[in-house]
C-alpha cells in the first residue's frame, strides 16, 4: 500500500481518453472514488459521471467542492488553453495540468514554433502570417520552389486545422479553406507554414513537475481517415505503443534534446510547466525533431500508453502536483499494445449518429473497449459521435496485439462502423 491516502478523483471529459484515465484510477489502491465530469456509458461503469458543462469554470469547482475531490485531471486541451487550472489553484484545489500560460504550448503554434527556436529545441523552419496579411502568405506559396510544405492554424482547431500539401495548388486551396471554414477561420487568425519533415512520425509522453521530467512512453499514432496515411486528418484513427524503432538511447536522446529543454525553457521564461508533456516528433536524418506539443494526454495514444504503465498515476500526479516527481522511477510491463478507433461512417466530415451498438458482450475478459462517442438511449448504447470505440489488446509482440485487436474489433458492429486496417503499420512522410 502507499504511503498517501486514497484519494476521490476528478476526470474532467467525455471521450476515450478521459476513460481510459478513469480506468487506470478506479484501478490504483491509492484511489477511493472516481468522478467523470461529464462521463460517457463507458465511465458510468467504473465511476460516478456527473452532469456538468466543463467549460464553465465555476460549476467544475461546484462539482469539486460537493464531492471533496482531492484531485482533478483534465483530459480537453480547451480548457486548459482557457486557464482550469489557474482557476482552480486559486481556489484551493490540486490539479494535474499546465497553467494557462504553459498551455500555450499547445494552444498557439506560433507561440510554441517562437519558444523551440529562443531555446535551441529542434524543430521545422517556420513563417507566420497574421490574418491582415495572408495576401503576403499566398504570394509565398505561389513562389515557392521546395513542395510539401505544412499550413497549421495557429490556435485549436480539433486535430483538423493542419495541412500537409504536396503541391501549390494544394497548398492555396488548403489556404482557402483555413480562411473560410468556420470551423477554422477563428484558428486560423494566425498562420503558420513550416518546413515539410520527412521521416516517420512518434508522439512522446512525459510528465513532468516543473523541474524534473520523466518520459513514460512512446506512441504511435494514425491521424488520416484512409488506409495508407491517406485522406483527411482525424482526431486519431488508432495508436500502438512501445514504438519498435525508438530504443532506449533513442529514448534518452529525446529526454535530453526536447524533453528537458522543453521543461528548463518554461522554467526559465517564468512559465513552469506542470502535468503531462506530449511532444509530437518526426524521426528525421537529422535526428528526432519536434512536430507539436499537446499539454494533456494524447487520444487515442492514451487508450494503448496507460494500459501498459505500472507506476501508479494517482502517486505521479500527487508528486507532479508538490514537485517531487524526483523521487519516483516509471516503470512499464513487457507487453506491447494496439488501440483502433472504430468510427462512424463519414468521419471526420458528416456522420449519422444514435446506432445501436452491439457485441460490446462478446469481447475477451483481456480486451480493453474505451468509449469515445456513445449513448444511452432506451438502454441501449448507441453512436454519439465520429469516433465511437477504442479497442485495445496487449501481446507478447507487437504482431500479437495488432492481430488480437483487430479480432476483437470484429465482434463489435453498429450500422456504418468504418475502421483503418492497417494500424501498426510504418509510414515515411
Amino acid at each position: 500500500m502507499s504511503e498517501f491516502e486514497t484519494k476521490d478523483v476528478l476526470v474532467i471529459g467525455k471521450g476515450g481518453r478521459e476513460h481510459a484515465i478513469a480506468w487506470l484510477l478506479h484501478n490504483s489502491e491509492m484511489v477511493e472514488n472516481v468522478y467523470i465530469a461529464p462521463g460517457n456509458p463507458g465511465t458510468a461503469q467504473i465511476g460516478t459521471n456527473v452532469d456538468c458543462n466543463i467549460n464553465d469554470f465555476e460549476a467544475v469547482a461546484e462539482v469539486i467542492e460537493k464531492f471533496a475531490v482531492d484531485m482533478t485531471i483534465i483530459g480537453p486541451e480547451q480548457p486548459l488553453v482557457d486557464g482550469l487550472v489557474d482557476f482552480l489553484e486559486k481556489r484551493g484545489h490540486p490539479v494535474f495540468g499546465p497553467s494557462k500560460l504553459a498551455a500555450r504550448l499547445e494552444g498557439s503554434k506560433s507561440f510554441a514554433k517562437s519558444f523551440m527556436f529562443r531555446h535551441n529545441i529542434p524543430t521545422a523552419a517556420y513563417h507566420t502570417y497574421e490574418i491582415g496579411d495572408w495576401h503576403m502568405a499566398e504570394e509565398s506559396l505561389n513562389k515557392r520552389e521546395t513542395w510539401p510544405v505544412v499550413l497549421k492554424a495557429d490556435g485549436l482547431a480539433a486535430g483538423k486545422g493542419v495541412f500537409v500539401c504536396k503541391d501549390r495548388d494544394e497548398a492555396l486551396k488548403s489556404l482557402k479553406q483555413l480562411n473560410e471554414l468556420p470551423s477554422l477561420r477563428k484558428a486560423s487568425e494566425t498562420l503558420v507554414i513550416e518546413e515539410f519533415l520527412d521521416g516517420r512520425e512518434i508522439s512522446i509522453f512525459a510528465v513532468s513537475d516543473g523541474k524534473t521530467s520523466h518520459i513514460i512512453s512512446s506512441a504511435r499514432d494514425y491521424k488520416r481517415i484512409g488506409e495508407g496515411d491517406t485522406g483527411l486528418n482525424t482526431g486519431g484513427m488508432g495508436s500502438i505503443t512501445p514504438v519498435p524503432d525508438v530504443d532506449a538511447s533513442m529514448l534518452e536522446e529525446i529526454q535530453h534534446t526536447i524533453v528537458e529543454p522543453t521543461i528548463k525553457g518554461m522554467a526559465a521564461d517564468g512559465t513552469p510547466y506542470r502535468g503531462l508533456l506530449y511532444c509530437g516528433l518526426m524521426l528525421t536524418k537529422d535526428g528526432p525533431k519536434v512536430v507539436e506539443y499537446n499539454c494533456r494526454f494524447g487520444d487515442p495514444e492514451t487508450q494503448a500508453v496507460l494500459p501498459r504503465l505500472q507506476t501508479d498515476l494517482m502517486q505521479l500526479m500527487l508528486l507532479a502536483e508538490t514537485e517531487e516527481l524526483d523521487k519516483i522511477r516509471i516503470t512499464q510491463d513487457n507487453q506491447a499494445y494496439c488501440c483502433v478507433i472504430l468510427a462512424s461512417q463519414g468521419y471526420p466530415r458528416d456522420y449519422e449518429t444514435g446506432k445501436p451498438i452491439r457485441g460490446l458482450d462478446l469481447v475477451n475478459d483481456d480486451t480493453l473497449v474505451f468509449h469515445s462517442g456513445t449513448a444511452m438511449n432506451g438502454g441501449q448504447v448507441v453512436t454519439a459521435g465520429g469516433r465511437v470505440l477504442g479497442v485495445v489488446c496487449s501481446g507478447k509482440t507487437l504482431d500479437e496485439a495488432i492481430k488480437k485487436t483487430y479480432a476483437e474489433a470484429d465482434k463489435i458492429t453498429f450500422s456504418g462502423k468504418y475502421y483503418r486496417r492497417d494500424i501498426g503499420k510504418v509510414f515515411e512522410f
